[in-house]
């Protein structure tokens, strides 16, 4: 996996979290509810599942843009090949949080999300080092 397919693979796991969230609410607007009935900070009617998605697509959102701004930077400076290697744990790692999240927020799994999002943290890191030399 290239590092730009690996961007790609986490935009489109972005796009498919907001996407659960979108046919969700879809289907409860074509239902009755209103389409004002999530408004902004305020307590959503939402079930578990679909908050605990609605995080985990926030979480993509936060990290997204560091990884795009990574991967594209490499690529415009002709270094993808230094990011080669790391690239595709970045999505791992993201991929592997956003189950965690989705699976329930027990201890454990909480630990786990961190734990994933902290190795997220790491690559980012260590491939912004690698850009740099």
């Amino acid at each position: 996996m290239t590092p730009i397919t690996a961007l790609i693979g986490f935009t489109a796991w972005t796009l498919l979290l907001v996407l659960i969230v979108f046919s969700y609410r879809g289907i409860r607007v074509l239902g009755g509810t209103p389409i004002n009935a999530w408004p902004r900070g305020a307590a959503l009617p939402d079930p578990g599942f679909v908050k605990r998605v609605t995080d985990a697509h926030a979480n993509c959102l936060e990290n997204l843009p560091i990884f795009a701004v990574i991967v594209l930077s490499a690529a415009a400076l002709g270094k993808l090949p230094a990011i080669a290697v790391l690239a595709p744990y970045v999505l791992y790692a993201r991929l592997a949080q956003s189950l965690m999240h989705l699976l329930g927020t027990n201890v454990p799994l909480v630990m786990l999300r961190v734990t994933f999002w902290s190795v997220q943290l790491v690559l980012f890191v260590l491939m912004f080092k690698d850009l740099l030399t």
